[in-house]
């Protein structure tokens, strides 16, 4: 496919970086969003060989162009999403699907009538050792789910309350949007779907109220299966660890590569009377995320089914986000049914 990403921060240098220079997809033009200025367009033209634009109306309107990647701020995610589908574009969009639920529900709406395939940008599910866990539950090798428990954090950057994650105008939510929602997905993927939310959220150093950098939050299922997530903007130091855990034993998944350490998955079996003992993968090398992700949306194109991480799940991961916030304000456990 003939590719362009509108965006060209950080997001958009990711999903660029994973795209061959000879053979495959390839990348036809990149675009400004609302927040960017026309040099970072140009670098990141420059770097995969191709024509910047100051104006995305120039990725959506180029005919040669089959599918759009848009890693700009949540603000603009629908407009774009929905001008993109709208002129036969298959559309890639970044976490959080969109700014507000209606939005999120009328991207979806659009896909349907449009015939195009919209992802949202959820990585982590194409992570090894996510994958790795994902196979060895559907094996059964820990037997009926339990619970699940997530803790996702980060330390920031001086500056971190002047860029536009920090902009309540632009964004969906804080550090619980803007990174939980990736654990907020997972817990969705092995647990299924989760009704009732309960959730403390603060903003305990930056300065960026009325968003948190910290938020605890409980999950539960019709069927009582309980998620617990801590995403934090406080930790000072990168860390990823989940953990799932079943009648018959448990996996965790630490580390992300890069910055989060060596990603590990570990396989442990319940056994009341042998030494513990436990299955445990190191994946070296670059964070292979990215490139996976993007295979798994152009499959799902060619063989015209939802993709792994599909619209659907972005808004549903987005509704208890949302959840989370109202248990918050409310004082009280959501019951999203």
């Amino acid at each position: 496919m003939k590719v362009g990403i509108i965006g060209a921060g950080l997001q958009g240098k990711r999903r660029a970086s994973v795209f061959p220079t000879k053979q495959g997809s390839t990348i036809e033009g990149v675009a400004c969003g609302h927040e960017d200025d026309l040099r970072s367009a140009i670098l990141l033209a420059e770097a995969t060989h191709t024509q910047a634009h100051s104006n995305w109306n120039k990725i959506i309107s180029n005919p040669q162009i089959d599918a759009v990647i848009v890693a700009t701020p949540p603000n603009s995610h629908a407009e774009i999403s929905i001008k993109a589908m709208n002129a036969g574009k298959h559309v890639l969009c970044e976490k959080p699907l969109s700014r507000t639920i209606q939005e999120g529900e009328e991207m979806i709406e659009i896909a349907k009538q449009t015939g195009r395939t919209l992802k949202c940008g959820f990585n982590h599910r194409h992570h090894p050792g996510v994958l790795q866990a994902r196979k060895w539950v559907d094996l059964g090798l820990i037997g009926e789910l339990d619970f699940s428990r997530c803790q996702y954090g980060i330390g920031g950057r001086p500056g971190y309350e002047n860029e536009w994650r920090a902009n309540p105008k632009l964004v969906s939510g804080g550090q619980l949007m803007e990174q939980g929602i990736h654990a907020i997905d997972l817990f969705r993927w092995f647990l299924g779907n989760l009704n009732e939310v309960a959730a403390f959220v603060s903003t305990m150093y930056w300065k960026i109220k009325p968003l948190e950098d910290n938020a605890f939050v409980l999950l539960r299922s019709r069927d009582q299966k309980i998620a617990e997530l801590h995403s934090s903007l406080t930790y000072w130091k990168n860390r990823f660890s989940l953990e799932i855990h079943g009648h018959e034993g448990y996996i965790m998944v630490d580390g992300l590569g890069g910055s989060y350490g060596v990603e590990t998955a570990t396989l442990g079996k319940r056994d009341f009377d042998k030494p513990f003992a436990e299955e445990k993968i190191e994946y070296r090398g670059q964070d292979q995320s990215w490139k996976n992700e993007w295979d798994e949306f152009e499959s799902a194109i060619r063989e015209h089914r939802q993709p792994l991480g599909s619209a659907v799940d972005g808004l549903e991961a987005m509704r208890l986000v949302k959840a989370a916030y109202e248990s918050n304000r409310t004082r009280a456990v959501v019951d999203l049914e």
